[in-house]
Parts: structure tokens; sequence; C-alpha cells
């Protein structure tokens, strides 16, 4: 249901609800931030709050927790596969270096004689290299171990690709279960919010945080859930072979860790207040995009087009510097940890050389070493690259939680009232008093009775709270004080379901959805016929237009209607209402996109339809209420007169001023 047109205008600005959590409001209003000439709203000030919001989406994430332990041993395996590898390797390298240099020596001498030998010719050198190695001298390289050799590590590697693939497979479905869970429940969360909270919302902002954010949520996670465990996990693994290989060399390689850890926070720190205020300016663009789409005739009518684009230029830049700073901040984080990468890499090769030079290692190892050296600077480059995910990302899911923390409507009561079959439709409002804000009091003291089958017609200028009445039979606002009972139970004491259920309601603005003419029809009766929507079709004029259509009831109309006319639209939703055949019928402006030879026709059909039921109709042209059981004329918030159309005009009061007022406009127009 669109926002009622007659409450009284909020007086704070609806553009910083793009930016502020939701929190009870008036109604939207064109004003800044909204309309053509809206001004763009700043994103609110607050800084993001990560721990606790990854704690939360941690939280999200426990029914998984069997799956994500064996992400974690699927990770395990193949990061200890990985690991392994480098080693094995260095040990190829040594049986490839030694049988070169075995080949070089005298056959038929030991070992020791050979390092001897190369210290009296003054070698001391090559002597020291050589007492490190495994070498027979004059035998060369042993290609029988050589091969044996690869083919483990082949066969270590191929192990660990399969066990990677199988963790990224087994990811996907964590991360897909969890966005899906997300999504379910937003939409459940949709339901649960009251009416003042969409109201207060600006359309775009809203689905840019069930849409983009979400999005973005699941984009971040496919792309670090895995990553950031594998990436921990080699950084542990490859630490332990490096100290296992040579504690001194481990010492040297990790002097820049905690330079890198350093730059890293500051660089993260800085990008934070950065995605915020992207993601942010995301909603408020999709927000004037929405608007502006949806109203486009009307920009077009008013000449607002340059005003429109002067609007979205605005966002738009806004948007673009946002995300340029937000990039280019957390951008930086690779190259500068590449260079202390870099850095660490030569200072290892340096003293690992040297460290060969003297026998104090093997080459093979010193090539494993340099090997475990990047292998452990890279998943640390990595971790600190994707900061600007996690940062994007808990952006976007702080923001789809302050979705899922707003203020819920009332719940229905635990043990509720069922009403009596059949439902006669009396209706009492018992001293009603309600207020869109508690500064502005609406309606103060409200009583009126509408008995079974008897039409009751609201009248009164734009903001008495014709719509408002009607709302709070709904329930779509909870009243503040008094009582509203059908058949004599409060309407709180039953559960939405059963209060609506016996309601049928056509609003001035028609609302269809993507679908057949004839699925459009049958929203709100399930399983309903084709003979029921046709019955109910051609009892309110439906069934003579629908006929002209290319393919009748099964034609296709999107949810702008596209294909009929506004009064036709209108049509629909009164055959639609017609078709649930409810207790309770409430008809705001439901003529208003009328032809006056159609409105006839379908006065026809809503006598017809009241028979038997209550109505409460709203109208603005006072010539269609003429035979009303009772009006009601609002003024205020208040009831200021009641009775039948010929009591009214007798009494001379405000409903005669109203019924002059138009008959005089009338007769101005003819004249």
């Amino acid at each position: 249901m669109n926002a009622p047109a007659d409450r009284p205008a909020p007086s704070s600005a609806p553009a910083a609800a793009a930016a502020a959590p939701a929190r009870p409001a008036g109604p939207r209003r064109p004003g800044p931030g909204h309309g053509p000439m809206g001004a763009m709203g700043m994103p609110g000030e607050k800084s993001m709050d990560f721990r606790a919001s990854g704690r939360r989406f941690l939280r999200d994430l426990r029914p998984e927790r069997v799956r994500l332990v064996a992400v974690v041993v699927l990770g395990v395996a193949s990061v200890v596969l990985a690991v392994v590898g480098p080693k094995l390797l260095g040990t190829a390298t040594d049986v490839l270096f030694e049988g070169v240099v075995g080949s070089m020596l005298p056959a038929g001498i030991s070992q020791a004689d050979a390092v001897a030998g190369l210290r009296a010719q003054g070698q001391g050198q090559l002597a020291d290299m050589v007492s490190g190695m495994q070498v027979v001298p004059g035998q060369g390289v042993d290609f029988d171990r050589l091969g044996s050799i690869l083919l483990v590590v082949l066969a270590v590697y191929v192990g660990s690709f399969l066990f990677g693939w199988a963790q990224g497979r087994m990811t996907a479905g964590v991360v897909q279960r969890t966005v899906l869970r997300l999504r379910a429940d937003v939409e459940a969360k949709l339901g649960r919010v009251p009416l003042a909270y969409v109201d207060s919302q600006p359309r775009g902002e809203l689905l840019s945080r069930v849409t983009n954010d979400i999005d973005n949520v699941a984009q971040t996670l496919q792309q670090t859930l895995s990553q950031v465990i594998t990436s921990l996990l080699t950084v542990v693994g490859v630490l332990a072979m490096m100290f296992w290989i040579s504690p001194l060399l481990a010492v040297v390689a990790l002097v820049t860790v905690p330079l890198s850890m350093v730059v890293a926070a500051l660089i993260a720190r800085r990008s934070r207040p950065r995605f915020i205020e992207q993601w942010t300016y995301t909603g408020q663009v999709n927000a004037h995009i929405e608007e502006m789409f949806t109203g486009h005739m009307l920009v077009q009518v008013f000449n607002r087009s340059d005003d429109a684009v002067a609007t979205f230029t605005e966002r738009n830049e806004a948007l673009y510097d946002s995300t340029r700073r937000a990039q280019f901040i957390s951008g930086t984080i690779q190259p500068a940890l590449g260079f202390l990468s870099n850095l660490s890499y030569v200072i290892v090769a340096v003293v690992g050389g040297l460290r060969v030079a003297s026998g104090a290692m093997t080459l093979g190892d010193v090539q494993a070493f340099i090997q475990y050296s990047r292998q452990f600077t890279q998943p640390i480059t990595q971790l600190a690259s994707m900061a600007n995910l996690l940062q994007s990302g808990v952006a976007s899911v702080e923001r789809v939680y302050e979705l899922l923390d707003a203020p819920e409507q009332e719940p229905d009561p635990r043990s509720p009232a069922y009403l009596a079959r059949p439902v006669r439709g009396r209706v009492e409002f018992e001293h009603v008093a309600f207020s869109y804000s508690p500064d502005a009091p609406l309606i103060t003291d409200l009583s009126l009775v509408a008995e079974p089958g008897h039409t009751v017609a609201i009248v009164g200028p734009t903001g008495a709270g014709k719509t408002t009445l009607v709302n709070l039979l709904m329930r779509f606002y909870e009243i503040d004080a008094g009582r509203i009972t059908l058949d004599g139970v409060d309407t709180r004491d039953l559960t939405r379901d059963e209060l609506r259920r016996q309601t049928g309601m056509v609003l001035q603005d028609t609302w269809l959805f993507g679908g057949t003419i004839e699925e459009n029809l049958a929203y709100g009766v399930d399983g309903a016929t084709h003979e029921q929507v046709v019955a109910a079709a051609e009892a309110t004029h439906v069934d003579r237009f629908v006929r002209t259509l290319p393919d009748g009831y099964d034609t296709v109309i999107d949810d702008e209607g596209t294909g009929v006319s506004a009064g036709e639209k209108q049509l629909l939703t009164i055959a639609r209402a017609f078709l649930s055949d409810p207790a309770i019928l409430i008809l705001d402006e439901a003529t208003s996109s009328v032809d006056t030879r159609t409105e006839v026709l379908v006065q026809r059909a809503m006598n017809a339809l009241r028979a038997g039921r209550t109505s409460f109709v709203i109208a603005h042209r006072l010539s269609t209420i003429r035979d009303a059981d009772a009006i009601l004329v609002m003024e205020h918030g208040s009831i200021v007169e009641q009775g039948t159309h010929e009591e009214l005009l007798a009494a001379g009061g405000a409903y005669a001023r109203l019924y002059q007022s138009q008959f005089a406009a009338a007769a101005t127009e003819e004249v």
C-alpha cells in the first residue's frame, strides 16, 4: 500500500533516511533528497563497527559449521601437500647438483679424501661446500632416484590441487546457503516492519540494501572465505618449514613481517570510512534513479529533466569520488607489501648464498627456503589485498543488519481471538486516538459505528485523516488509544491475517504485478477457477475490454500495467477485490481514473458488491456517495458531521460547503 496522501508532512528531511538508521518517522514527502529538485543528502558520520559486525556475521555462519570444518580440513590437506612440495624439489635439486659435483671429483676416493684434497690445493671454500653435501666422487647424477622424487612431487601437487578443488566447491555451497538465508531473513523482515518504516525509506535505498548490498556480501564471502583459510594455513605451514630448514634464515625473513602488518593496518583504517561512503552513495544513486524512472512522465511534464540530471550528476560524482578514494587507498596495500616482500627476498638470497658457500646449507635447502619465503609473503600480501573486499563486504553487511534491526510491528497475540462465521462486518471505533508524530496529534477522540451491510462514506479536505482511518482499521498503523472492534472483537486480539482476510481494498494508486491478467485478478483468492475470474470480471465490466486484447485473460502485463489504460488498471483492481468476496470493503477513490460512463457501470457493480457487506468509501467527488447509508465529514482528524446526503445538505454545515464548492466548480467549468 502506498503512503496515505492526507497525512501531515514530517518535520525531518527524508534525505537523511538514506544514511541514518531507520527510526519511526512520518511519511515521505517531496523535499531535500527526493524529487527532481532534491538536494543530495550526505552520508552518516558514524564509523563502522567492524568487529561487532564481523562477530555477528560469524554467528550467521553457525548452521554451516560442519561444512566449515570440512572446508578447513580440506584446506589443511591441500596446504600440507603444497608446503611439502618445495622441500621435495629441493631434495631433487640436491641429487642433481651432487651428481654434477661428484662427476667432477676423482673416482675411487671417499668424500673425506676429496675434501682433504681440495683443502690441500688451497680451495678451502669449495671444500667447505663439498663437505656439506652427500657426494660420491666419480659418480654422476642418480637419475633413478631423481625420477622417483619428481614422481612424488607430481603426486603431491596433484593431491594438493584435488583437495583445493574440493575445498572451493564446498566453500561455494557454504557461501550461497548463507546468502540464501540472509535474503530469506531480509524478505521475512520486510513482512514484519510497519508501514511507517517503509514510508520513511526511499524505495531505491531500500532496494539497494536488499539487492546490491547482499550481492556484495556474497561476492566478498565467496572471494575471501576459502582464501583466508588457505592463506592462514599456508603462513603457519610455511613458517614451520622455514624454521626447520634454517632458523637463522627464518628470522631474517620475518624481519619485514611486523612492518608489513603495520602498513596494512594503517591503509585499511584509512579505507574503511571510504567504503561506508561508497555504499551509502550507491543507495542514494539507486533511490534517485528509481524515483525519476517511476515519475518520468511528471519530470517531463514539469520540465524538470535538467534538474533531475543535475541531481543525478551530483550524486553520481559523489559516488565516483568515494569509490575512487576507497579503491585507491585500499589498492596501495598490495604494491606496498610487494616492495617489502621483494626486500625480504633479496636479504634471504644473499644470506642463503653465503650459507651454501660455507657448507652450512645445501643448494637445495636454499632453493626450497627461497620458495618458502615467497609462499610466506604471498598469503600475507593476499590477506592484506583482501582488506578492501572485507571492508566493502562488512560495510554492506552492516547496512543489511540495519534493515534487519529496524523496529518491527507489534507481534500478533499468542492466543488470538477468532471471528464467528459468518462474519457480519460490524465495525466500531471507540474513542480512538492516533498521531504519526507525538508532537502533532491527528486523531484525538474518534468514535463511529458501521453497521453490517452499510456503506460509510468518508469525506473531507486533504489531510483530514480519511485514509488514516482505514489504515487504522487494517492495522497498517497501530492506534495510540481507544480500540477498534470487528463484530465486537478488538482487532488487536486478532491476527493480522485473520483481520485482513475479511477485507478487500481498492486504492486510488493501482498496483499490478508482472503476469497474466487472470493471475492478477486471482491474486487475492487461492485456487480461484477461470470461471470465478470471468464472473468477477463480468460483474465489474472488466470482461468487455479484456476480450478485446490479443490473448484475452492470458495477456501478459508488467508491473507498470503496460498495454492497458489507467482506467482499465483501476477496473482490474476493482475486479480483484470483487473476486476476494470480503466482509468489509474499502474503496479509496476507487473510480478516480474511470470515465463517467464506466463509473456509472462500476457504481452499479459496487452496489451489488456492497450488498450485505460493510463498506468504507473515501471519496472526493461527492456525487458518487449520495446513496451511502452514512457520510462522515472529517476535519483535522475529527468527525465534525455525520448523516445521510440529504440530512447533511439540510444542515448547511461543512458537507454542504464541500458540496456547493464542487457544484460551483463544475458550473464554472461548463461556462
